[in-house]
């Protein structure tokens, strides 16, 4: 077993590398809008072909390295996890590449203070902290990720009704309205990402599935074992 673990090493490896590269992807596609950089929108868009590149491979590596067939529970949920979190990635990078294209296709100026900034301040600082928990393997920084999500969904309430406000008052042109839905909702989606990556790391590390709890996050029980 000890080409598994060089290769699942590696395969870890990849996986971080790739938790770096979406991290300041997300970073620039926000401020691509908010600093209104059609330029750095542009490289936005331009690099996620890279992280798609790297998705696959990810991906690939994993069905060559299960193939190896690993004999422990915890081997085998870690590369099940891996590609579960690489797809997770990949879906941020996406939302980021929503942000870019709203970013050159919004005219009006850009909001520089209040709830959405807020918002997307605080959804990069999820992105974040899920790249940190993940590296360190950090349940407790997993589940305060988890803790924050609630609070996006409320940000992203918030902003749809100031946004519907505006239209109604004529403040705001509905195209522009349009794209700054389109930003949080991509917001949204990187923010739940985010908790998904954190739910597949707990599940790693404890073997607790945290995932699809209609009341939020909770501490899970462990996991049943077979009779």
């Amino acid at each position: 077993m000890e080409e598994f673990a060089r290769k699942h090493a590696q395969l870890r490896e990849d996986l971080l590398t790739q938790g770096d590269r979406v991290v300041a992807h997300a970073m620039n596609a926000v401020e691509s809008f908010f600093g209104n950089d059609s330029e750095l929108a542009s490289k936005v868009v331009e690099a996620d072909r890279l992280i798609d590149r790297a998705d696959i491979d990810i991906e690939r590596a994993s069905i060559q390295l299960l193939m190896r067939s690993p004999d422990k529970e915890y081997d085998i949920r870690s590369v099940f996890t891996i590609v579960k979190i690489n797809n997770e990635l990949e879906r941020i990078a996406d939302c980021g590449v929503n942000i870019a294209e709203s970013s050159q296709s919004y005219e009006a100026d850009r909001p520089k203070s209040g709830t959405f900034e807020v918002m997307a301040n605080s959804v990069i600082g999820m992105v974040r902290d899920a790249n940190r928990a993940m590296r360190n393997r950090d349940q407790e920084l997993a589940r305060r990720v988890l803790d924050f999500d609630d609070t996006i969904d409320r940000f992203r309430t918030e902003v749809v009704r100031l946004v519907q406000t505006a239209v109604k008052d004529g403040t705001m042109p509905l195209e522009d309205a349009l794209e700054l839905l389109n930003v949080n909702r991509s917001l949204e989606r990187m923010a739940d990402h985010c908790t998904n990556i954190c739910e597949q790391l707990i599940y790693l590390e404890s073997g607790k599935i945290v995932r699809h709890l209609s009341s939020g996050w909770t501490m899970p029980a462990p996991p049943e074992q077979d009779s």
